[in-house]
């Protein structure tokens, strides 16, 4: 396994998500980053594999030059989340690879974030059954990072958290099938630009994580479905 006290900096980061209708992979080399996303609903399984092996003939390496592998661990789909999960154990366990789950909600803020500057964000993803995943986010040091805590709920219980008087954007599908929740206040604007999560935006995110010493084993790869395994058995075919 990769030491723990290699300079982050130096790091060779493979990171990939597939917890929602969108598939991305991306990588971080020598300070290039190299990345791919396509929005492909059921396709996940088919086209992440292909991905991976796209950026890394892109940067001309192989998977045995990856010091660690960032993942999707949700919430999200739960098939997506198990497509990801099970990818990063075959990627990681041959090559004995650290791995580091990030939330897909934290992904998004961090998008919106690198790409627009925001100070506060929320995000919603339709998780069906009329209920959103709910995640709340500030600006501190360049990364996305949580306020209270990432859950299920209806649209008509989410609650917001953060300083009403300071703008805040807000992106995800659950705006689009609930745009209520646009009016828990008045300073709220949605981004069309940002609607899944994008495993460019994990690469920061990952070497924050690696910093912190929240990278593990894949051994101890945790998935976070949120909504109760329980729900899903009762709901064949639901994604």
């Amino acid at each position: 396994m990769t030491d723990i006290q290699k300079n982050p900096d130096e790091l060779t980061i493979l990171s990939l998500d597939t917890c929602t209708e969108s598939c991305s992979a991306a990588l971080s080399v020598k300070g290039q980053i190299f990345s791919e996303l396509a929005v492909v609903p059921r396709e996940h399984s088919q086209r992440i594999l292909p991905m991976v092996d796209s950026v890394l003939s892109q940067a001309n390496i192989s998977l045995s030059d990856v010091d660690l592998i960032a993942y999707g661990r949700g919430p999200g789909s739960f098939t997506g989340i198990r497509i990801c999960t099970s990818m990063t154990q075959g990627l990681a366990l041959g090559q004995d690879i650290p791995v580091i789950g990030l939330s897909a909600l934290q992904t998004m803020a961090q998008t919106v974030f690198d790409h627009q500057g925001a100070v506060q964000v929320i995000c919603a993803i339709d998780a069906r059954m009329g209920e959103i995943y709910w995640g709340q986010f500030v600006f501190n040091n360049g990364l996305a990072e949580l306020v209270g805590l990432e859950t299920v709920t209806a649209p008509n219980l989410a609650t917001l958290e953060l300083d009403k008087s300071l703008s805040i954007i807000a992106c995800g599908t659950g705006f689009e099938t609930y745009p209520q929740l646009l009016e828990l206040c008045e300073n709220i604007t949605l981004t069309q630009e940002i609607q899944f999560p994008d495993a460019k935006s994990m690469l920061s995110l990952a070497k924050a994580g690696y910093t912190q010493g929240l990278s593990t084993s894949v051994d101890d790869l945790a998935p976070v479905y949120v909504r109760d395994t329980v729900t899903w058995k009762k709901l064949p075919g639901r994604e």
